[in-house]
């Protein structure tokens, strides 16, 4: 039954305690409803106080009707519920659509999050977004952090991220709704394959699972769960020797470092100015340690969105 996979999960990473109040983000498709349910069936044993937030990104002509859906459940369990409406397709002109949705729905967690008095957010993603997410950054090429795919528990902007579901199928939660006999909502779009995403999932791990290891998604997962118990470590190390936030490198002492440290320095570095690490790619890293190794004193290397490093004496900073 998921509910004790997920406890078990809880209970592993430490992502609840007797008390919690968490916002919990619920689209009202399958995996989030299943997350809403599991922590409300939860609530009483553990003393946890939920919030339900929903975020209408009006890429739908229905999308109205998910609202009203999450609204409805809510109402049946007798929990607070938020709502906002963003046209995501009006702005996403200033980038990626994808990004866009993504930052958008955690500003308003946030916000609910504020709002409400909560430390910690739960999200819905389960084993399959885990494999999803790891075979598409190895795609595009991904580090050591980019193969710890989606954290059970993430630290994000003062608040605690949290994911119950991250070690269960997908399967497995839509037989657990079926048993309950409750429908959720569905988002067409997951069945075309217009994003990678979306074409991993329909097309690249079947065919991986049927003819190459039928267990391609839990050693993915697996993967992920290595790779982020060894990214913690070295991350823990990093924050010995570079101050949290910080945008500026001492080289002197960055040169006495191992290579694995340099790297992930000078991607904690990139995010204290953006404010995360996406589109730093590995020859963006190459390009900045020849600027360190190579280059002259005052040459500048220019990075995703609009970032730049500049080297100077025995300093390094990044600037937007």
């Amino acid at each position: 039954m998921i509910i004790e996979k997920a406890k078990k999960t809880i209970k592993n990473y430490g992502l609840l305690t007797k008390g919690d109040r968490i916002v919990v983000g619920v689209s009202g498709g399958p995996d989030s409803l299943a997350l809403l349910l599991l922590l409300n069936a939860l609530r009483q044993e553990m003393g946890l106080e939920l919030y339900v937030a929903h975020l209408d990104h009006m890429l739908r002509k229905d999308s109205a009707r998910d609202c009203e859906f999450v609204r409805r459940v809510s109402e049946r369990l007798k929990l607070p519920f938020y709502s906002a409406q963003i046209d995501i397709r009006a702005i996403s002109r200033k980038g990626s659509l994808e990004e866009i949705a993504r930052n958008a729905r955690l500003g308003f967690l946030f916000r609910v999050a504020k709002e409400a008095g909560a430390k910690k957010i739960a999200l819905g993603h389960n084993l399959d977004d885990q494999a999803e997410t790891v075979l598409m950054r190895l795609l595009r090429g991904t580090g050591l952090f980019g193969l710890s795919g989606i954290l059970p528990k993430r630290n994000i902007a003062g608040f605690t991220v949290v994911r119950p579901l991250v070690e269960i199928r997908r399967r497995d939660i839509e037989t657990y709704l079926k048993k309950k006999k409750i429908k959720p909502r569905r988002d067409i779009s997951n069945s075309r394959d217009i994003y990678l995403r979306n074409r991993i999932r329909n097309r690249l791990l079947p065919l991986l699972e049927k003819k190459y290891n039928s267990n391609i998604r839990e050693v993915l997962a697996n993967t992920a769960q290595s790779a982020g118990s060894d990214y913690d470590f070295l991350n823990r190390m990093a924050l010995r020797r570079q101050k949290a936030g910080s945008p500026r490198i001492d080289l002197r002492s960055f040169l006495r470092l191992h290579p694995a440290m340099q790297r992930l320095i000078l991607r904690r570095a990139f995010a204290a100015v953006k404010g995360d690490t996406r589109r730093l790619s590995f020859s963006h890293i190459r390009e900045i340690e020849d600027l360190i190794l190579n280059r002259p004193q005052g040459a500048v290397v220019d990075l995703p969105a609009g970032v730049s490093v500049v080297k100077k004496r025995s300093l390094l900073f990044y600037r937007r």
